[in-house]
């Protein structure tokens, strides 16, 4: 999620630095197309690596013993941890 925001945020502020040619007293349109486009940046990259860190794998290996049978079970258990924040 936070990826589509970053490029989101980006594109809008691309249309408002560079598309709009309208001038407001109030408020300067290149300028808050120049932080949003900065702001989209930081939130893509920091989704970038919130995603790959969340991304790891746990292989365990148990063996287990029968104590009714007296033969040994081998027993393989793979989980992947992708829990969202």
């Amino acid at each position: 999620m936070s990826i589509g925001a970053g490029i989101f945020l980006f594109v809008i502020g691309a249309v408002l630095r560079f598309a709009l040619n309208m001038e407001l007293a109030w408020i300067d349109l290149p300028l808050v197309g120049n932080i949003l486009m900065g702001a989209g940046i930081v939130v893509f990259i920091l989704g970038l690596i919130l995603t790959f860190r969340r991304r790891r794998s746990i292989s365990t290996q148990r063996t287990v013993v029968r104590p009714t049978e007296g033969e040994s079970v081998v027993r393989h258990t793979d989980r992947t941890d992708d829990t969202s924040l």
